[in-house]
């Protein structure tokens, strides 16, 4: 073998692993969603305020990104504009406040394998979204355009079923209103059992309209970012820029509700845990890897690998609830068991 056909060989690998890297990228990116979502949901259990651990993982991700940024970047950073300052601001609105403040509210009042199955609506949504933008092209004579507008029908569909589908097994009541009304005769039982289920049904409702203004906000972010990486091609500066904006937002936000000081005392060891891995992991490097693959594969790609996070989060709840410090008891492990669907 000569020069010429190593170099050859030599390329058409490179030119493969660049093919899959953004692939790989999404998968890890998964993998860190999964593991977020998991822990968020137990510490929400255990009671943390949701702007204060909003507040706070925006805090780890820019005091992680800084000097990577800073550093990397410092000779290649474009200029800071106010044109690029209203960009960042936007995408800290939609890509980090808004999304994660619907995300733990719905998780709040659902349940972490409910708020994963629902994010499939956002691929969906980022490619309507697209389409009328111009950003992704649609030919519906196409076998392409057909599966597109067939997968797009499929999962509205899917959504509205899981959102109004009022099982047990799936809203999750967690005072035991059913078991009241098979045990119990009595009338003034049965009528706490239906005033707890009215409750426990309004919540659910609102949890769904929570995650669903978080998947809006995701894909009009992906949509964003498509433009924001053009005009500010600096990744890990964009980010951490980001993460400082939505810390004011946030924040404010959280001095404005919460009076009280004592809420940004975080003591307990998951609530600690939650808020580093969400912060270095989940925001850090998540973002980071969801903008580039934003800048080398489009909105469209990057917004269609998050059904992978369903398959996953199982994997990542059943590390949770065997860990020795998991705050779940085995009850609580069979009643979320019993919200999978």
């Amino acid at each position: 073998m000569n020069e010429s056909q190593a170099h050859i060989i030599d390329t058409v690998i490179m030119s493969n692993l660049d093919e899959w890297r953004p692939v790989i990228a999404m998968l890890v990116f998964n993998l860190i969603s999964a593991v977020m979502t998991a822990l968020v949901k137990m510490a929400l259990q255990q009671g943390i305020n949701t702007l204060v651990l909003i507040t706070l993982r925006q805090l780890v991700a820019t005091a992680f990104l800084a000097p990577i940024a800073y550093f990397k970047e410092r000779s290649t950073r474009p200029k800071f504009t106010l044109e690029i300052f209203v960009y960042h601001f936007f995408s800290a609105l939609f890509g980090a406040a808004l999304p994660q403040y619907n995300t733990f509210y719905g998780l709040k009042f659902t349940t972490a394998t409910f708020a994963i199955t629902f994010a499939n609506l956002a691929p969906v949504l980022t490619f309507l979204i697209a389409i009328v933008l111009r950003v992704e092209s649609l030919n519906m004579k196409s076998k392409a355009g057909a599966s597109k507008i067939l997968g797009t029908l499929m999962s509205i569909a899917g959504v509205m079923l899981l959102s109004l589908y009022k099982d047990v097994t799936v809203t999750h009541p967690a005072n035991g209103a059913d078991a009241l009304l098979s045990s119990s005769g009595h009338h003034h039982r049965t009528t706490t059992a239906s005033s707890q289920g009215n409750i426990e049904s309004k919540n659910w409702m609102l949890g769904t309209v929570a995650l669903l203004a978080n998947c809006l906000c995701f894909s009009f972010w992906l949509l964003l970012q498509t433009r924001l990486t053009k005009k500010y091609p600096a990744l890990y500066s964009s980010t951490a820029i980001m993460f400082f904006v939505s810390i004011l937002q946030a924040g404010a936000l959280t001095v404005t509700t919460e009076r009280h000081a004592s809420v940004w005392i975080v003591t307990r060891k998951l609530e600690i845990v939650t808020i580093l891995y969400s912060g270095i992991m989940a925001s850090g490097v998540g973002y980071v890897i969801m903008t580039w693959c934003v800048e080398k594969r489009g909105p469209v790609f990057t917004a269609a690998f998050i059904p992978i996070i369903q398959m996953m989060k199982k994997d990542a709840s059943s590390v949770a609830v065997c860990c020795p410090s998991s705050p779940i008891n085995e009850k609580e492990v069979d009643e979320e068991a019993d919200t999978d669907i």
